[in-house]
């Protein structure tokens, strides 16, 4: 399927597609090393189509079918990225972020408050390169971050992710669970609790940490990381109407 193509004030090149319809636009932020063309993403593109919902899906530079290489990408790039792609919608916005979009999403919703009308996470990952990949390495991988710039870690998803220096290093001066994370808005966590790549620890945190006027938290006994089997789909999308039920009254 073609897409259309903007350039961020950063001369990246972002794929996405934009789907006309009534407002707030619903806007999906994917994964880490994740595309526009995953399963959660096409699925909500179909679910607000079929409800005349204007939805927005895109790709981060180095990912997908956008410009750059992966390994030349950090939190705050994407994060530029991200500002980019919600610039095209005029109007309110509802943020759907997926693992490390939800990062990304909780960094919109800092930015710029006044525009958001609802969030939803699924499995979110705030400052997963600081609390896990920097937290979880060992010695010898500290040393190669520091001398080589790089390491890999062994994925569940396919290569090895290659992690750089410079991710962990960003992604410090973007980190939202040390500081103030007001949530003016209809809020609803999503985490399912046989999640190998995100604790149920780190959504409790989060729902912790956050304030805001109408948050939740929603756990799902055995749901994985991926949370895309039909009933967490559905489960999606009810958080979604939610949102847009309290935004709405």
């Amino acid at each position: 399927m073609t897409h259309d193509t903007l350039t961020t004030p950063e001369g990246r090149q972002i794929a996405y597609h934009l789907t006309a319809g009534q407002g707030p636009t619903v806007v999906f932020l994917g994964g880490f090393k994740s595309d526009m063309g995953g399963t959660k993403a096409v699925y909500l593109e179909d679910w607000c189509k079929s409800h005349k919902r204007a939805f927005l899906r895109f790709d981060y530079s180095g990912h997908g079918d956008s410009s750059g290489a992966f390994t030349e990408g950090a939190i705050g790039d994407w994060f530029q990225d991200a500002q980019a792609a919600v610039s095209l919608i005029d109007g309110p916005l509802v943020l759907v972020g997926s693992s490390m979009g939800g990062w990304i999403s909780l960094l919109l919703s800092r930015a710029i408050p006044d525009r958001i009308a609802g969030l939803v996470t699924i499995a979110a990952a705030p400052d997963f390169t600081e609390d896990s990949m920097w937290a979880n390495a060992t010695p010898a991988q500290r040393d190669d971050l520091a001398n080589k710039g790089q390491i890999a870690l062994p994925s569940d998803y396919g290569d090895p992710y290659i992690i750089t220096r410079r991710l962990i290093e960003d992604g410090r001066n973007h980190l939202v669970l040390r500081g103030p994370l007001p949530l003016p808005f209809p809020t609803r966590f999503l985490q399912g609790t046989a999640d190998a790549d995100v604790d149920q620890s780190v959504a409790l945190r989060l729902l912790g940490h956050a304030t805001g006027p109408d948050m939740t938290l929603t756990l799902v006994k055995g749901a994985d990381h991926r949370f895309s089997d039909p009933t967490c789909l559905e489960l999606i999308t009810t958080a979604i109407t939610d949102v847009l039920n309290a935004t709405s009254g």
